[in-house]
C-alpha cells in the first residue's frame, strides 16, 4: 500500500470540492484519469482523461499498469462500482481508495430513512426485475437507474405488475449543486417524466404500495410461472426445495426442467442453477419464468438431453431431477457429482419408483411419499381430488 499505481477515488456532484486532502493530491499527480464523462469533467481532468469503453471493461485500466492512474467513481467504489471490477485482478498493494459517502447514503439522509431498513440495489445494466421479490407494502428501495428514460422504464414495470400506488421519489445530481427531488406515484411517474424527463444521474426510492408481494419461502403459488402443466406443483415444490436445502452461492442443476420452477426457487434462495430441458417450448418457459424474476445472469437455461447435456456445466453442489431417470442417469451422475454433492430426484411412475426403492436400499438416503389431495367440488358438495402420489429420495455420497 506504500506506493500503488492505481487510486480509486468516489467523486460525488459537488466535484473536487467535497475531496479530502489525499484524494485531491491523487488526482493532481495522475498521468491518467479514468472514469465517465460526467466525473471527468468534475474532475477537470483534461487531457489526462480516458472514459471508460462502452460496453464497460476493465482491461484499459489494467493495462495502464505502472502509470500513476486515478479511477473515478460515483460515492463509494465498491458498492455497485467500478472497484470491485478491478480489484479481483489485482494484488492489494497495487491499489487504494477514497470512498466518498454513496448516492444509496445521500438519498437515506435526504429522506430520513434507516438505511440498514432499506433494500439498495444498482440496476445500471441488471433487469429492473431483480426487484420483484424484494417488493412488499410499505418495504422501503433504493435503485440507481442508468438514465432519466429508465425511470419511465420503472414506473411503468411497477404499475404492470401491480405496484402503481407506489410512491416514487426521483432524485437527480443528488449531493450537487443542480440536486432536484419530484415526489410521484407510479402509475403517474410515466406521463409527468414524458413532459419533463428526468436527467442523470438519477436515483430513485420507492415505499411500496398496493401489489401482490411474491412469498419469501420456496413453494410459491404455481400461477407465478409460464408452464404447459409440467411443473412440480406447489407443496411437492416446498418439500423439494427442503430437502435440496439450497444455501447461498451454490449451484444447483435442475434436470427435466420443466418450468423451471424450482431452479427459480432455488436462485431465489440465492444460488445459482443449470437447468436442463430437452423440449424447446419448454425451454422458452424457463427462460420466461428466469426473466419473470430477474434471474438471467443466475439460471443458465440448457435445452439438451441429460447427461450428454450435462458435460461442460459447473460443478454442483446439488443435483435435482424431477423427469427422465434412470439407472443410466443414476451412473452418469454418479461420475459427475462432487464429494458432497445432493440428489434429490421425485418419481411419479410405478418404474421410478421401484428403482428408488432399490436405490436406497443398496445406497441410503431418505426415501419419502407424498400423497397430496385437494379439496374440488363435487356436485352441490366438495370431496377430495388425489394428485399422483410422488415418491422422493434425497441422497448424499
Amino acid at each position: 500500500m506504500a506506493d500503488p499505481w492505481l487510486t480509486l477515488v468516489g467523486l460525488n456532484e459537488e466535484g473536487l470540492d467535497g475531496l479530502a486532502p489525499a484524494a485531491r493530491r491523487a488526482i493532481d499527480q495522475a498521468q491518467v484519469i479514468v472514469g465517465g464523462p460526467r466525473h471527468l469533467a468534475l474532475a477537470q481532468a483534461g487531457d489526462r482523461g480516458r472514459p471508460w469503453p462502452v460496453p464497460f471493461d476493465t482491461a484499459p485500466v489494467l493495462a495502464l499498469r505502472g502509470q500513476r492512474v486515478v479511477v473515478l467513481a460515483s460515492g463509494d467504489p465498491f458498492w455497485f462500482g467500478a472497484g470491485g471490477s478491478l480489484a479481483v485482478h489485482l494484488a492489494p498493494h497495487e491499489w487504494r481508495c477514497h470512498a466518498q459517502p454513496s448516492t444509496f447514503s445521500l438519498v437515506a439522509a435526504r429522506l430520513g430513512w434507516r438505511l440498514e431498513a432499506t433494500d439498495c440495489l444498482g440496476l445500471h445494466a441488471s433487469p429492473l426485475q431483480q426487484l420483484l421479490p424484494r417488493l412488499a407494502p410499505g418495504g422501503q428501495c433504493i435503485v440507481l437507474l442508468r438514465d432519466g428514460s429508465a425511470v419511465a422504464e420503472l414506473a411503468g414495470w411497477l404499475t404492470q405488475e401491480g405496484w402503481g400506488a407506489s410512491t416514487l421519489w426521483v432524485m437527480e445530481s443528488v449531493g450537487g449543486p443542480r440536486e432536484r427531488c419530484r415526489t410521484l406515484r407510479a402509475h403517474e411517474a410515466e406521463a409527468v417524466l414524458a413532459a419533463d424527463p428526468a436527467q442523470a444521474p438519477v436515483a430513485v426510492a420507492l415505499r411500496a404500495a398496493g401489489g401482490p408481494a411474491l412469498p419469501q419461502v420456496p413453494g410459491r403459488a404455481d400461477g407465478w410461472y409460464a408452464h404447459d402443466g409440467q411443473i412440480t406443483k406447489a407443496p411437492a415444490r416446498a418439500l423439494t426445495l427442503a430437502a435440496l436445502a439450497p444455501r447461498r452461492g451454490e449451484r444447483l442443476w435442475d434436470i427435466g426442467g420443466g418450468s423451471g420452477s424450482v431452479a427459480v426457487e432455488w436462485c431465489l434462495a440465492g444460488g445459482l442453477a443449470s437447468s436442463v430441458e430437452q423440449h424447446a417450448a419448454r425451454v422458452d418457459n424457463i427462460h420466461s419464468n428466469a426473466a419473470r424474476f430477474g434471474l438471467q445472469p443466475a439460471l443458465q437455461v440448457v435445452h439438451g438431453l441429460a447427461p450428454d447435456a450435462l458435460q461442460g456445466l459447473a460443478p454442483p453442489q446439488a443435483v435435482f431431477v424431477g423427469g427422465g431417470f434412470d439407472a443410466a442417469l443414476f451412473a452418469a451422475l454418479r461420475a459427475l457429482m462432487p464429494t458432497g454433492c445432493r440428489l434429490v430426484v421425485n418419481a411419479v411412475t410405478l418404474e421410478t419408483e421401484a428403482l428408488l426403492v432399490q436405490l436406497q436400499a443398496d445406497h441410503g438416503g431418505q426415501l419419502l411419499r407424498l400423497e397430496l389431495s385437494s379439496a374440488e367440488p363435487l356436485g352441490r358438495m366438495r370431496s377430495w381430488k388425489a394428485a399422483r402420489p410422488l415418491v422422493q429420495w434425497s441422497w448424499q455420497p
